[in-house]
């Protein structure tokens, strides 16, 4: 990376459009070579004869030797040299996926190691850090595999090898074991989103599948997110993770099981403390609407309202996105033992000067089931709810969100008018009391301020009377002084006057 000059670490918006426009311009990595000169160049390959032309008994053979062909590996940085070589192993590759998804018979146990050897070798590798550390996946376009001609086609391939009616998992779980599931896992830290999709979907034919690894898989992905939660802060393929759960974990039954009340607990909750909780907000608001049963939904609120954003007003309108969601499929008798703590969170953005944040709020109360339960339970939440919506009403910048809580009020007024007068009438006298201290305690400061204006006039005066009687007794010794020793006090004169000049 190019050293960075003395007015870009001035300039911080300068500094970030320079890596942007060095991110536009490098678009493409990967991961299986490095750009170095002193790197062997890729054996030639050549193209073999075609599978659908050769004989029944020719075919096992062949298949084996393009399985082979396959493995090795070329450099996409340099896209002038191998150019031949690429293409005749695109070409095969694209041979080999249509020859799997199209015979039958063709998975006999000798070719699993020979396919799982040839996965391995083309997907596997560490993948390098980012480029760019400041990476916004919002905003940023990511870091393409500059080898995915040849990597989408393994990837293909080995779809359909785990989707051919002939696999037997019996036979592969000698090579997809717990060491290439793990392996397979560290992909989903790709920056390429076509790559972490094809992962996706191999990762879930594998859980179904190799019963003997779906313990191994949940536990793996669970360890991701602690590692992602906890530790990094950073890891790409979270979104497709939760998807990956939302569609192998079916719900959470009672009697509860350690391992899923872990999970919400440790895990979905946590989550939301996350810098980049909107790149998978959906996917955890999907899992926490849709799965949790409805014991767990307070859980699930309490949660929430405990990592409730403080600075940030996107997530707080995310948290309020996701709790309608929540509330839109809660029991009543549910509804009662959070409904306190969430209307006065509730309560609080309703009165947050961000007009997003008030707006989402106020929302609420366009929900027809939500406001069934909060017309069943009106006593409990009025009386929370009501200060801060008469005070909006008279004292907020926005127009629109005064506008909201006008029909608010009036939508509370109608559900219990007696309960709506009597909040009135207390929030008059509390506002009456408050004036009231206000002054007092104004008035207070007020005599405070005369009181120290009078004492800084005394101390002034006693200073000045000092000050004249210590210059009356100074005159008086030096009257004194001359008469006894002129000639010194002449000299003393002449010498302050020299001083003075």
């Amino acid at each position: 990376m190019s050293a960075i000059s003395a007015s870009e670490k001035v300039d911080g918006f300068t500094r970030k459009s320079v890596r942007k426009a060095v991110r536009q311009r490098v678009c493409q990595g990967s991961s299986q070579f490095a750009a170095s000169s002193s790197r062997p160049a890729a054996p030639e390959i050549s193209a073999l004869p075609q599978l659908k032309d050769a004989s029944s008994t020719e075919q096992h053979e062949l298949f084996m030797q393009k399985l082979q062909q396959c493995c090795v590996m070329f450099d996409f940085y340099d896209t002038v040299t191998d150019l031949k070589s690429k293409e005749t192993k695109r070409a095969t590759l694209n041979e080999l996926v249509d020859y799997v998804s199209t015979n039958r018979g063709v998975l006999v146990e000798p070719v699993y190691p020979e396919i799982t050897t040839m996965v391995s070798t083309n997907i596997f590798r560490t993948l390098p850090p980012s480029e760019n550390p400041d990476f916004d996946p919002e905003e940023d376009e990511p870091t393409l595999e500059a080898s995915w001609p040849h990597m989408q086609l393994v990837y293909e391939f080995f779809l359909r090898f785990l989707e051919n009616p002939d696999f037997q998992p019996s036979t592969a779980k000698r090579y997809i074991d717990q060491k290439f599931v793990l392996q397979l896992l560290e992909l989903f830290d790709s920056e390429d989103p076509r790559e972490r999709e094809f992962i996706k979907t191999i990762l879930h034919r594998i859980y179904g599948k190799f019963l003997g690894l779906r313990a191994f898989v949940r536990k793996q992905i669970n360890n991701i997110f602690l590692r992602y939660i906890y530790e990094t802060e950073h890891f790409n393929g979270v979104a497709e993770l939760l998807e990956i759960l939302g569609s192998i974990i079916n719900g959470f039954a009672l009697p509860l099981k350690a391992e899923h009340k872990q999970f919400l607990m440790k895990i979905l909750i946590p989550l939301h403390t996350a810098k980049g909780l909107a790149l998978f907000h959906a996917q955890v608001t999907h899992k926490a609407c849709s799965i949790i049963s409805d014991t767990l939904k307070p859980i699930v609120v309490r949660g929430l309202l405990k990592f409730w954003p403080k600075t940030c007003s996107q997530k707080e309108v995310m948290f309020l996105g996701e709790i309608e969601e929540i509330l839109d499929v809660i029991e009543p008798t549910q509804f009662k033992k959070i409904q306190e703590p969430l209307f006065k969170q509730i309560s609080k953005c309703v009165a947050s000067p961000h007009f997003q944040v008030a707006e989402r709020a106020l929302y609420y109360w366009n929900n027809e089931y939500i406001l069934s339960l909060i017309e069943e339970n009106n006593a409990k939440i009025l009386p929370i709810m009501f200060a801060n919506l008469y005070r909006i009403s008279k004292e907020h910048w926005n127009p629109t969100i005064v506008a909201l809580v006008y029909n608010v009020l009036k939508t509370l007024m109608e559900m219990n008018s007696k309960l709506f007068d009597e909040l009135t009438a207390s929030y008059k006298c509390d506002r009456q009391r408050e004036k009231k201290k206000e002054q007092e305690r104004e008035e207070l400061w007020r005599k405070l301020d005369e009181l120290r204006l009078q004492e800084t006039s005394a101390i002034q005066n006693n200073r000045h009377e000092i000050q004249f009687t210590y210059s009356n007794n100074n005159n008086n010794n030096k009257l004194h002084d001359e008469d006894e020793n002129p000639a010194a006090a002449v000299t003393d004169r002449i010498e302050s006057n020299t001083w003075a000049k």
